[in-house]
C-alpha cells in the first residue's frame, strides 16, 4: 500500500439485539499516530456512482468506515518526486468486515459503490472543512492520465500502464 495508507480491523460484538462496534478510539495510537480528528461527515451513493478524484493539500487525513454496502476505494500517487509515483492503492470495503481505513489528503483518493445496494459511509476528518476556502482539489473520475504504474504493489495487475477504469471488470 502507499505509505501512510492504513487498514484497521474493527471488532463486532454480537448479542441478541443486533451487535455494537467501535468505530475510532483515542487510544489507538499503533493506528492515529497524532491524528486528531475534528469533523465526521456521512455519505450515502447509489450502485455504480464513482466520487472520485480529489485530494487535499494542507494536511487533511481521511478516515473511511463503510457502515452499509460495500465500496471500492482507491488512492493515487502522482508526486513525480516521490518514491512511490504511479502507484494506485485499491482497497475493497464492506460493512461485512468493518474496518476503517486511514488515506492520507496529498493522495488523489476516491470511491466507488459496488454491488447492488446504495454504500453509507461514515468519514472522520483532521482538518475542518472551510466553506470560504475549501482544501479540495479535484480532477474528473475518469482523468486520462490517471494510469497506474503498480496496484497494490503488483505489476502483474492487467489494468498497470492503462487508464484507471473505475468499470473495469472483477478478475482473477
Amino acid at each position: 500500500m502507499l505509505p501512510g495508507i492504513r487498514i484497521y480491523e474493527l471488532k463486532r460484538f454480537p448479542d441478541e439485539r443486533g451487535f455494537f462496534a467501535e468505530i475510532m478510539r483515542e487510544d489507538w495510537k499503533d493506528f492515529f499516530g497524532e491524528d486528531k480528528v475534528v469533523q465526521v461527515n456521512l455519505s450515502m451513493s447509489y450502485p455504480g456512482i464513482v466520487r472520485a478524484w480529489h485530494r487535499h493539500l494542507r494536511g487533511q487525513v481521511d478516515y473511511f468506515v463503510v457502515v452499509k454496502g460495500a465500496m471500492k476505494i482507491c488512492a493515487y500517487d502522482d508526486d513525480k518526486n516521490s518514491q512511490t509515483y504511479g502507484e494506485l492503492t485499491e482497497i475493497i470495503s464492506t460493512a461485512e468486515k468493518l474496518q476503517v481505513v486511514r488515506i492520507p489528503g496529498h493522495y488523489w483518493h476516491g470511491t466507488k459503490t459496488i454491488g447492488v445496494e446504495p454504500s453509507l459511509l461514515i468519514y472522520f476528518v483532521t482538518r475542518l472543512y472551510d466553506y470560504s476556502n475549501p482544501d479540495e482539489e479535484r480532477r474528473p473520475w475518469n482523468d486520462p492520465t490517471i494510469i497506474p504504474k503498480t496496484i497494490n504493489g503488483k505489476t502483474s495487475d492487467p489494468r498497470v500502464g492503462k487508464i484507471w477504469d473505475w468499470n473495469y471488470p472483477p478478475h482473477k
